[in-house]
C-alpha cells in the first residue's frame, strides 16, 4: 500500500533527476558554489568530504556512497582530501570528463552532483516532505538500491552510448525514488504527506481517499476505517500529515485535477463531477483558491510552458549533437 501510494504521487509530480557536474581530485580541496535549483543532490562515489550549507548547524560528513539532498538552500561548501599542502579550490566539471572519473584510483575523491527537475506540484510536495538537508547514509540497510542506481546513472552519463538520454531520465527518476525510500527507512520524518503514507494507523483512511477521491468522505467514515474515534483520528492525522484529513483530501483532489488538465482534454464540468464537487463553479473556486488561477488558465499556461520546454530541449540537443555525421560514419551514441 505504501509503495502504491508513493507511485501515485510520483505519477503526479513528474520527477526527474539530472546529473550536472562532478569532480575527481587528489589532495586537500574545497568547492564553493551558489545553488540555483530548489532540490540539489550530491553523491560521494569515492573518498570522504564535509558539506556545509545555509540554515544547517555544523558539517555533514559524507562517506563513500552517501547522498545528500539539499532542500531550498542558497549556497554550499564541500571540502575533502588528505595530505600536506594548501587546500586548493576546485570547480566541478559541467561536461563530465569521463576519463578522469573512470581512471580515478583509491586516493582520489570522486563527487557528483545534480538537481531534481519537478513540475510545480512536485516542488510543493517534495520541498514540504524533506528537511533542509536529507542525508542518506550508504550504511543504511535501505541504501543498497540507491548505490546501484547512482552507479548506473553515472555509467550512462559517462558512457556516451546510444539511448543514453532516455536512460538518464529513467535512472534520474529512480534515483529520487530510492533517496526517498532510504530516507524514510533511517530517520524520523517531519509532518507531511510522506510521513502520512508510512503511518500504519492512517493507512486504511488514506487508502479510501486515494481510491475514491470523488466520494463525499466525512470525518466519521475515515475514522471508522482507521478504527479510531473521530477526535483521536483527527488529532493523529493532523500531527502526522500536517493538515486536517479533509484538507488533505481536497489537496489530493487538486493534484489529480492538475494532472488531468495538464495531460488530458476533459471538460472542467466533467472533472468537477469526477472529483466530487457539486458544480463546475464550486470546483473552479476551490481550484483557484488552491492553485492561484482558474482551471482553464492553468491548462493553457502549463501547455504553453511544456511546448516551450520541449523546443528548448530540442534546440540544446541539436546544438550538442553538432553537424550530422556522414552516412558511413559510426554512430556516436
Amino acid at each position: 500500500m505504501v509503495g502504491d501510494r508513493l507511485s501515485e504521487v510520483f505519477d503526479l509530480v513528474e520527477v526527474r533527476g539530472l546529473l550536472s557536474g562532478g569532480l575527481a581530485v587528489r589532495g586537500p580541496w574545497v568547492s564553493r558554489a551558489g545553488i540555483d535549483h530548489p532540490l540539489k543532490f550530491f553523491a560521494m562515489l569515492r573518498g570522504r568530504a564535509r558539506l556545509v550549507t545555509d540554515g544547517v548547524h555544523g558539517m555533514i560528513e559524507l562517506e563513500p556512497g552517501d547522498v545528500a539532498v539539499l532542500n531550498n538552500r542558497s549556497w554550499l561548501e564541500v571540502e575533502g582530501g588528505t595530505g600536506d599542502g594548501p587546500r586548493r579550490e576546485v570547480t566541478p566539471a559541467a561536461d563530465f570528463p569521463a576519463a578522469d572519473f573512470i581512471r580515478a584510483d583509491g586516493g582520489t575523491d570522486v563527487l557528483v552532483g545534480g538537481h531534481v527537475d519537478l513540475n510545480p506540484t512536485g516542488r510543493a510536495l517534495l520541498l514540504q516532505a524533506l528537511p533542509p538537508v536529507a542525508h542518506v547514509r550508504a550504511s543504511a540497510a535501505a541504501a543498497g538500491n540507491l548505490r546501484g542506481t547512482l552507479h548506473r546513472l553515472f555509467d550512462e552519463v559517462t558512457g556516451d552510448r546510444m539511448g543514453s538520454a532516455f536512460a538518464i531520465r529513467q535512472y534520474g527518476q529512480l534515483l529520487v525514488l530510492e533517496v526517498l525510500r532510504a530516507y524514510v527507512g533511517q530517520t524520523e520524518l517531519p509532518p507531511g504527506w510522506l510521513r502520512a503514507l508510512t503511518d500504519e494507523r492512517l493507512r486504511p483512511a488514506l487508502g479510501l481517499m486515494h481510491a475514491e477521491p470523488g466520494k463525499r468522505w466525512g470525518l466519521e467514515d475515515l475514522a471508522r476505517a482507521a478504527a479510531m474515534s473521530r477526535t483521536s483520528f483527527a488529532e493523529r492525522f493532523r500531527a502526522t500529515a500536517g493538515v486536517p484529513p479533509l484538507t488533505y483530501l481536497n489537496r489530493w483532489r487538486m493534484l489529480l485535477a492538475q494532472r488531468a488538465l495538464r495531460d488530458g482534454d476533459a471538460r472542467v464540468g466533467s472533472l468537477a463531477f469526477d472529483l466530487g464537487y457539486a458544480s463546475e463553479s464550486a470546483f473552479s473556486t476551490a481550484f483557484k483558491r488552491e492553485v492561484g488561477e482558474s482551471p482553464l488558465r492553468y491548462r493553457r499556461r502549463v501547455r504553453d510552458e511544456d511546448s516551450g520546454a520541449r523546443l528548448e530541449h530540442t534546440r540544446r540537443w541539436s546544438a550538442a549533437a553538432g553537424p550530422a555525421a556522414p552516412p558511413t560514419a559510426a554512430p556516436s551514441g
